[in-house]
């Protein structure tokens, strides 16, 4: 296992920098996954919610952009897409300025479906919280705050 992948000694200060950020990425990485298979269900993948959400945010946009958001291959971006419009989620129209790309767009079905899945990933992670105390509540609404400013930054 790699020096990245193990978990700090126990005599290791928890709030030295190096520390700290392994276990936070660690906490991070595994309440993501966690998050994305409780929101997606049997309607939709987990890279499916991903292009819902980047078009519902960004607005329409070309298949290769969308690749390259999410770091895939165009063919992978292209099955997604492709069941996502089997499904009524997204529409293909030819790009308004070059008839070789095809631009995607979410429906307002597909808007139905995305909040549904953030909705399954709110309650998830509201009845984990309320198994909480109220000091550990705390604790993490002040964390939250402080990873909202890490990652604006």
């Amino acid at each position: 296992m790699s020096p990245a992948h193990t978990k700090p000694q126990a005599t290791a200060d928890p709030t030295a920098p190096d520390t700290l950020a392994i276990d936070l990425r660690t906490a991070v990485m595994r309440t993501s996954r966690r998050l994305r298979v409780e929101a997606t269900g049997d309607i939709i993948t987990p890279g499916q919610y991903t292009v819902l959400a980047l078009l519902n945010g960004s607005g329409p946009s070309t298949l290769r952009a969308l690749a390259e958001s999410e770091h895939v291959q165009a063919p992978s971006m292209t099955r997604i897409v492709n069941a996502l419009a089997d499904q009524g989620f997204v529409t293909r129209s030819a790009h308004p300025d070059d008839g070789r790309q095809v631009r995607v767009d979410i429906t307002d079905s597909g808007r139905t479906v995305l909040e549904e899945a953030r909705r399954q990933r709110t309650a998830w992670l509201a009845r984990r919280v309320a198994g909480l105390s109220e000091d550990d509540r705390l604790t993490l609404s002040r964390a939250a705050r402080i990873m909202q400013e890490m990652s604006a930054k």
